[in-house]
């Protein structure tokens, strides 16, 4: 099975703000972001991703380029419509201390499988596109370059977190649970019986192991071995 890694763009403009950025031009990613970037970059130097597939909002673009810089290879780019933000509709741009004012701030904390942004996606309708552009993505890729591939995805805190409820077979309305923090790194395998959570929400640590890690085709019973642990310089 492929590995992908799906990684949330570093802080933005908007996210210092207070905004809902959604889907608006202009937003990019600030001083804190762009180091935040540049260390996921640095993590995944070692692993020679293949693909490297994002949202085509510049927050995303700006923290593909980090990873893409950092590897020695060069890996097939691509940017995605279907791995946009949310459609907010007539929320974006507005405050989140706005926002939640409003009636429907709450079904979206409770029941997010309810929720519908006026003029824009339902929250349902984001997670059946996202987690199909992942799948599709993976499946492809797993086709040309072997189960072995790895390859990363650019997206926003939201559209990660529908996949990871996906993936984890939590219903929608839990995917509030999950927290995942900006330029964060989430990992999963799609298997034949089931997708397998590899990790969740990772801002830091060595992943060089992901190179070398060839995945168990079924769960191992016990919990199995884990992966090899980094390397050490010797004094």
């Amino acid at each position: 099975m492929a590995t992908v890694i799906l990684v949330r763009h570093g802080r933005s403009t908007a996210n210092t703000s207070g905004l809902l950025a959604g889907r608006g031009e202009g937003i990019t990613l600030d001083a804190t972001g762009r180091e935040q970037a540049a260390l996921t970059g640095q993590r995944l130097a070692s692993v020679p991703l293949v693909a490297v597939v994002s949202s085509p909002l510049e927050r995303c673009v700006q923290t593909s380029q980090f990873i893409i810089d950092r590897q020695s290879g060069t890996p097939d780019t691509v940017l995605d419509r279907e791995l946009l933000e949310c459609d907010y509709g007539l929320w974006q741009g507005r405050t989140l201390a706005e926002l939640a004012k409003e009636e429907l701030w709450k079904i979206v904390q409770a029941q997010p499988s309810a929720a519908t942004f006026p003029g824009g996606e339902s929250l349902a309708a984001m997670q059946a596109r996202s987690v199909a552009a992942i799948r599709r993505h993976d499946a492809a890729i797993e086709s040309e370059h072997g189960p072995g591939a790895v390859w990363v995805a650019v997206s926003h805190g939201d559209i990660i977190k529908s996949v990871l409820a996906d993936a984890l077979g939590m219903h929608l309305d839990m995917f509030q649970r999950l927290n995942v923090s900006p330029a964060s790194v989430s990992i999963v395998r799609y298997a034949v019986n089931r997708p397998s959570v590899v990790s969740i929400n990772s801002d830091a640590g060595d992943l060089s192991w992901l190179a070398h890690s060839a995945p168990p085709a079924e769960a191992e019973v016990g919990g199995g071995k884990g992966h090899q642990a980094p390397r050490r310089a010797s004094s």
